[in-house]
């Protein structure tokens, strides 16, 4: 019996790399979007109330990862850089990530949403940030928002209601008579979305383990009836 199931096993584990291979290139790239945007210095030169806005190509709806490489040249000791994730401006519900200007590098992560308005979540006013390090903020439908930069947690499955990113907005000026925040370089930004569950590879390991499981049922039940018959 145990070597009738061996065969089993052997003759069922080739067909993974073939469904994947084949998965990748039909409807993996459906269910999946990805996202790039490069966000120049002269983007983060404007009050809040006047950001430059950024229109995703897809809406990254509950199950999305977005990082952030930030590579800007500041161009005074007080000046930000500030990222909001929208759903929708008009509703005002977003994410804000912050990143102040050397020498203090300082970090802030903070939700704004309709029914409970503005609220800081994590501040780091010295040495939150360095050019080397990607700040990871992501949203899944399970364990709702989280963001880190390098291994660090900074927020851990905060749940906000569920958040679809449609706009990307930046600043980074306090009022119109303030100087720059930046002079040169730039914010490259990456999101995956899509829901695994939408992608039939996604249910694949279940398939195989629930055949293999069948058969090894079978062969028991085989096994136990021919050691009854020859007795």
């Amino acid at each position: 019996m145990h070597r009738t199931i061996f065969a089993v096993l052997l003759l069922i584990t080739p067909l993974l790399p073939a469904a994947y291979a084949q998965e990748e290139s039909s409807t993996m790239n459906k269910s999946v979007h990805y996202d790039t945007l490069e966000i120049p210095a002269a983007a983060f030169n404007v009050i809040r109330d006047n950001a430059t806005v950024f229109n995703l190509p897809h809406a990254d709806v509950t199950n999305w990862q977005l990082t952030i490489q930030n590579k800007l040249t500041y161009a005074n000791p007080n000046g930000n850089a500030i990222i909001r994730l929208y759903e929708d401006p008009k509703v005002q519900k977003f994410i804000e990530i912050g990143m102040g200007s050397p020498p203090d590098y300082r970090l802030w992560v903070a939700v704004n949403t309709p029914e409970d308005g503005y609220f800081l979540i994590h501040e780091e006013k010295t040495g939150g940030w360095s050019p080397g390090k990607i700040v990871t903020v992501q949203h899944t439908s399970n364990g709702g928002l989280s963001a880190s930069i390098g291994q660090q947690v900074l927020v851990d499955n905060l749940d906000v209601a569920g958040f679809t990113v449609r706009d990307i907005e930046a600043a980074g000026m306090d009022s119109t008579s303030s100087p720059p925040s930046t002079s040169s370089g730039d914010v490259s930004i990456t999101i995956v979305s899509g829901d695994p569950a939408q992608n039939p590879i996604f249910y694949m390991p279940f398939v195989i383990v629930g055949v293999t499981g069948l058969l090894i049922g079978v062969l028991i039940k085989t096994k136990k009836r021919e050691a009854v018959a020859s007795r």
